[in-house]
């Protein structure tokens, strides 16, 4: 994972830039996660891992699936990373991406995982909390776990909030047969 991570950072980056220099964030996020779903397929993903394929075969085929929706520069892209063996990392290069972006705007992306989906009014008051404690606009993205039983963790950055009845179950148990 760190490796994939580590790799594909250049390649987002350079992207980032693109999309800096031009303004337009959004175009190049859509471009991003078409290839990211284009080289996730299956077929497609065989195809790219198939040794008797050349690196501008490889490139081709995502470019001819793609059409014209990414433009000279994303086709650039396509070839420099079936050039250098990357254009599996695809999905890590739009995910850097995207956290790169988030960072830029000021955005933050938190993940609330509860047992039932949050109503309009905790979602507001949870957004509001999560905004001040990290000084960022927050997008929450909600997942339901009826597992937790009841309370959520929220996943924001690099922090994880636990405040799931599960959670306190197991750290309940952990003190107890730690003494």
């Amino acid at each position: 994972m760190v490796e994939t991570v580590t790799a594909a950072r250049p390649y987002a980056k350079a992207v980032f830039e693109l999309a800096r220099s031009s303004g337009n964030y959004d175009a190049w996020s859509e471009k991003m996660a078409l290839l990211k779903t284009v080289v996730a397929d299956p077929a497609v993903s065989a195809a790219l891992d198939d040794p008797s394929n050349t690196a501008a075969d490889r490139a081709a085929l995502v470019e001819k699936i793609v059409g014209d929706k990414i433009g000279p520069e994303g086709n650039n892209m396509v070839r420099l990373l079936a050039e250098n063996n990357r254009l599996p990392l695809m999905g890590e290069v739009g995910e850097i991406y995207e956290d790169l972006r988030a960072n830029e705007e000021g955005l933050l992306e938190a993940t609330v995982v509860s047992a039932m989906t949050l109503d309009d009014n905790y979602r507001a008051k949870l957004t509001q909390a999560l905004e001040r404690r990290f000084n960022k606009k927050v997008r929450i993205i909600e997942e339901v776990d009826e597992s937790l039983i009841g309370g959520a963790i929220i996943r924001a950055g690099d922090t994880v909030i636990d405040g799931s009845i599960q959670g306190r179950l197991e750290q309940l148990g952990s003190s107890l047969s730690a003494r």
